[in-house]
């Protein structure tokens, strides 16, 4: 509650919830024997405090990477997929064991590691380096190798930028 003047204002924490975690920056980390890879401190902050330990890990659909997901926006992703999905519908049904296939939850532990299952590890050719790619609401975990691959060439990349992005500008 806040006071001003006249006026009383009074914040509830349900104005807060739509705020999302935006995941930002590239980090070089490596894979211990175990598998395990440390969270890096600038994305832990990045995080909401009650969001800070717990993930899922699920191979990407379209690159050979992983896709690293904090819980609560894990919740939403399902959620997405629940609206659109008809668990009566076969190739709904198969799109969603497919897309669930594979993934494992993870919880940081006392010095901020992830445990990364090795069947995962392995589907995506890991080695020991791996870079944390911060995108949006997910963290990608990539092979060092296959990463220093993936990128375009600056036209390429201008051309796509023009074709998603060049149309008209829906601003609400």
């Amino acid at each position: 509650m806040v006071g001003s003047g006249k006026f009383l204002f009074i914040f509830t924490l349900d104005k807060f919830k739509s705020l999302m975690t935006t995941f930002i920056g590239e980090y070089s980390c490596k894979v211990d024997a175990k598998g395990r890879i440390v969270l890096p401190s600038a994305f832990k902050k990045q995080m909401a405090t009650e969001a800070q330990d717990k993930f899922v890990v699920k191979k990407d659909i379209f690159e050979n990477c992983l896709v690293l997901f904090p819980m609560d926006e894990w919740q939403r992703q399902v959620e997405l997929i629940r609206k659109k999905l008809n668990p009566y519908n076969r190739e709904h049904n198969k799109f969603q064991r497919n897309f669930f296939l594979g993934m494992a939850e993870l919880s940081l532990d006392n010095i901020n590691r992830l445990l990364v299952p090795s069947r995962l590890i392995q589907l995506v050719d890991i080695k020991q380096d791996v870079i944390l790619l911060g995108q949006d609401e997910k963290i990608e975990i990539w092979s060092s190798e296959v990463y220093g691959k993936i990128g375009m060439e600056q036209d390429d990349f201008a051309s796509l930028a023009e074709k998603l992005m060049g149309g008209n500008l829906n601003v609400d």
